[in-house]
């Protein structure tokens, strides 16, 4: 059975209160707590320039608005999940995702983590990578992949929802 859920999140609000709600319910149902993670990429896009890095007053600003997005959804889902009856906490590290995810699991002694899937494929996950591929490999405990719902097309709500629940019985009950 599952103690500690590690829930790696991204900046994607929906996706990531997605991939949150099914980690919730899961910890819910096996009296996990819940480790929420963000982690900031210098490769993401919005990244200030990685010589900002250095300490000083006129770098910290454009690193401080970097942290805030993460920062924000990190407090937002840990108020909710603690709401709920979950013992949450937060932690929001800086490096290659992968590897962060992989070291927090093993830090905090995870028993599984829950990651979403950006859905690239073909050339885009040859050139970007895919996090999620990467942690399934190398996590130190199992993993559970959340698919982006906007992803599944057709597919019902009540389709998705006993794919999920197939998943996790299968996950829990070790069949």
């Amino acid at each position: 059975m599952f103690r500690k859920i590690l829930v790696a999140l991204n900046r994607c609000d929906d996706t990531s209160k997605y991939i949150f709600q099914e980690a919730l319910e899961l910890a819910k149902a096996t009296n996990a707590s819940l480790k929420l993670l963000h982690v900031l990429s210098v490769d993401e896009q919005e990244s200030p320039n990685i010589l900002t890095l250095i300490n000083t007053l006129e770098n910290k600003k454009p690193w401080e608005e970097f942290e805030k997005p993460g920062l924000d959804l990190l407090k937002s889902l840990t108020e909710k999940a603690i709401a709920a009856g979950v013992p949450t906490e937060y932690y929001q590290g800086l490096g290659r995702p992968g590897d962060i995810i992989c070291e927090t699991a093993r830090v905090w002694e995870a028993g599984l983590i829950v990651i979403g899937r950006r859905g690239l494929s073909g050339m885009s996950e040859l050139i970007l990578g895919s996090v999620s591929n990467y942690v399934t490999h190398y996590a130190p405990c199992s993993v559970l992949i959340i698919q982006n719902p906007e992803q599944l097309g057709a597919v019902s709500i009540q389709e998705r929802q006993s794919v999920i629940s197939a998943t996790l019985f299968s996950c829990i009950f070790n069949v």
